[in-house]
């Protein structure tokens, strides 16, 4: 079996609460680090761009950051050129995300009375791009060796600082890592 099919195989076949697909999403991430026998930071974009039957084309211009989709029997991976570097390797994650859940997303997450099904999808995929970017064992154990700044931190993964800040309250490191440089707002 490839390393798609183990991951995608993780997903359930009915309806997930926003709690679990949350947990699917890490749980797909961190297997996916695994199967790729990654040890430390950064995650190399060759975990995704290396695959079997998947493609990723860096397109200039493109309008949206990223876009996936199938051309013939082989996934491809648009990424808008003109972004930043930390910009493209998480929009590939993200789009990644939407590979996975190719053809289930309208199963796997519903409506609910504050989300759409898209909205959801795309917050799904923005949550698995930072624990595949960031995981979250890497990032504590960053902490433990006194990395704590949003700026080296987000060098150490390379992500934007501004995806390093969202990790940092996922994972719930915020408040440690208050008052050190970067975490006042957007980058």
């Amino acid at each position: 079996m490839n390393l798609l099919t183990l991951t995608r195989d993780l997903a359930p076949k009915r309806p997930l609460s926003l709690p679990e697909a949350s947990q699917l999403a890490e749980r797909q991430a961190t297997k996916l680090i695994h199967l790729g026998q990654l040890e430390g930071p950064p995650v190399p974009e060759t975990l995704i761009t290396e695959l079997p039957g998947l493609h990723v084309e860096r397109v200039r211009p493109l309008a949206v950051p990223g876009a996936a989709g199938l051309r013939g029997d082989r996934w491809v991976v648009l990424l808008n050129a003109d972004d930043a570097r930390t910009r493209q390797r998480f929009s590939l994650a993200h789009e990644f995300k939407h590979i996975l859940d190719h053809g289930r997303a309208q199963q796997l997450y519903p409506a609910t009375p504050l989300w759409s099904p898209r909205d959801r999808v795309e917050a799904v995929c923005n949550f698995f791009a930072g624990c595949l970017l960031v995981p979250v064992i890497w990032l504590k154990r960053a902490f433990r060796e006194g990395i704590t700044e949003v700026r080296e931190l987000a060098q150490l993964f390379e992500v934007s600082q501004a995806a390093m800040r969202v990790r940092l309250a996922q994972v719930g490191l915020v408040e440690r890592a208050a008052g050190g440089p970067g975490l006042g707002g957007a980058a």
